[in-house]
């Protein structure tokens, strides 16, 4: 299954992943707004790959199959008390 990889340039490490290139269709309105402008980075085969950089690629077919699209959020940092 091939992918289609954009970063936002609005939001720091935030990422969407669509199906077909240029489609933002399935993406709701509101998010396509907090994500703005968004930069094509790369074109991706789910099915060569078993993990990406931060995500599982399983769990990214799933959403692509299920809402047309996955969002990448950067990684929340925790701190904890010494």
């Amino acid at each position: 299954m091939l992918c289609f990889v954009y970063k936002s340039l609005k939001k720091l490490d935030t990422y969407l992943f669509v199906k077909n290139k240029d489609d933002f269709e399935p993406v709701p309105e509101a998010l396509r707004h907090m994500l703005g402008k968004l930069e094509f980075v790369m074109e991706v085969d789910l099915s060569q790959r078993d993990k990406l950089a931060r995500v599982d690629s399983k769990q990214v077919r799933r959403q692509l199959e299920q809402q047309g699209f996955y969002i990448q959020l950067p990684p929340t940092t925790v701190f904890h008390d010494t």
